[in-house]
């Protein structure tokens, strides 16, 4: 837990100020700054399931230091460097860093929490969001001085945690399988699995528009003046999932299956456009407070929605992807499930960003089809049964990592 909310801490230190000072302070093309940024994002997505299967077969925690490591040196050659070249290894480097220790951090809270698996994630969530909420705090203070001294404070934090990785992360036999090696074949083969993946693709280009279609309809509307503004979305989200995160996962066992839970958060995000396919009939007042509350309001109410679904679903989503896997090579499970989904991520935004120069009002709507889509989907999936694991998967689940 400690291990993700330092990751977290660490990377919106520096990354939500990257763009900034390669486009103003090294004076970079805006196609160049995309290239340097759209390289860490293809670099991880793209090593996701070699991270995942490296894990399983070496064991989580040589896993998770190598790639907490890493990230330690692209992030301080960020700060240090200003030929392009450079900065694209670097870049690829943090990326690289992601594949590598994400997979092995879900395994392994997974592997640690037995049969106790969804209020282990739901905590989860509630670290990885406190450290989305406190990093780009600490990175502005930092940054206002000098960016590259936040870079050398985003890689003296990994730094730091890989140290006591090394020394205080336990590293049990039982958590490497006996260094079982990946069998692509059955892997690609577990339809059930993969039709989970292609079910919850839709609720990541969901979410993900809370950095993307969300800050920029703050922008459209409220003009450059709002633009401060869009710090509340992840204000907003941050404080939801610390402040309820485990109470509302609480509610959802003793209330709901987990396909249910599943399902009520893809709705959820579904219904989180709504209120901006309604504003985006709403002729603009002048500027003024009229307009700054329209600019904000929806987009806001969003992000409280996509939140609200999130944490409905997570810590489901999490426990699904390890009964799927039956227990066995989880992280190589959750690497090819984040490939998946950050696939579809990746087209989704491109959608997006074209449908929202064209009209917004039907990129909205759009955005709650897809939602509903993907809720039918997982609903079919949960009601044929295919969510629930096997008797034996069940056993395998509590005991392999």
């Amino acid at each position: 837990m400690v291990n993700q909310f330092t990751i977290n801490l660490g990377f919106y230190m520096l990354m939500p100020y990257l763009a900034q000072h390669l486009s103003g302070t090294l004076g970079l093309a805006g196609w160049t700054v995309g290239l340097v940024l759209g390289v860490r994002n293809l670099s991880q997505q793209g090593m996701f399931l070699a991270g995942g299967a490296l894990a399983d077969r070496f064991g989580y925690k040589p896993l998770i230091v190598a790639g907490l490591a890493l990230r330690t040196v692209g992030f301080a050659v960020l700060g240090l460097v200003d030929s392009v070249p450079a900065l694209l290894a670097a870049s690829a480097a943090t990326g690289l860093a992601g594949a590598l220790f994400n997979p092995a951090v879900r395994a392994y809270v997974a592997a640690d929490a037995g049969e106790r698996r969804v209020e282990a994630f739901a905590l989860f969530n509630v670290f990885y969001q406190a450290g989305i909420l406190l990093g780009p705090l600490a990175g502005l203070a930092l940054t206002w001085l000098d960016f590259r001294l936040t870079c050398l404070a985003a890689a003296a934090v990994f730094a730091v945690l890989s140290a006591v990785q090394v020394r205080s992360l336990p590293h049990r036999p039982a958590e490497r399988g006996g260094g079982e090696p990946v069998r692509w074949r059955g892997l690609l083969g577990n339809r059930r699995f993969l039709l989970f993946a292609l079910a919850m693709t839709g609720s990541y280009v969901l979410s993900f528009q809370v950095y993307l279609a969300l800050p920029l309809e703050v922008r459209r509307i409220g003009g450059e003046a709002a633009a401060p503004a869009v710090a509340a979305l992840f204000v907003v989200s941050g404080l939801a999932t610390v402040l309820g995160q485990t109470r509302l996962t609480a509610w959802c066992r003793r209330t709901w299956p987990p396909g249910r839970s599943l399902t009520a958060g893809l709705l959820a995000m579904a219904a989180a456009f709504l209120p901006l396919a309604a504003a985006a009939a709403v002729p603009p007042p002048g500027p003024g407070p009229a307009r700054l509350a329209l600019a904000l309001g929806p987009p806001v109410l969003a992000a409280a929605l996509l939140t609200l679904g999130t944490m409905l679903a997570y810590p489901f989503e999490m426990d699904t992807v390890v009964s799927l896997a039956e227990g066995r090579l989880v992280a190589t499970h959750y690497g090819l499930y984040n490939t998946v989904c950050g696939i579809g991520i990746t087209l989704g935004n491109l959608a997006v960003g074209a449908a929202l120069d064209l009209a917004p009002a039907a990129t909205w709507l759009g955005l709650t089809v897809l939602g509903l889509a993907a809720a039918a989907g997982l609903a079919a999936l949960h009601r044929s049964g295919r969510l629930a694991p096997a008797a034996p998967a069940r056993r395998a689940g509590a005991t392999v990592g």
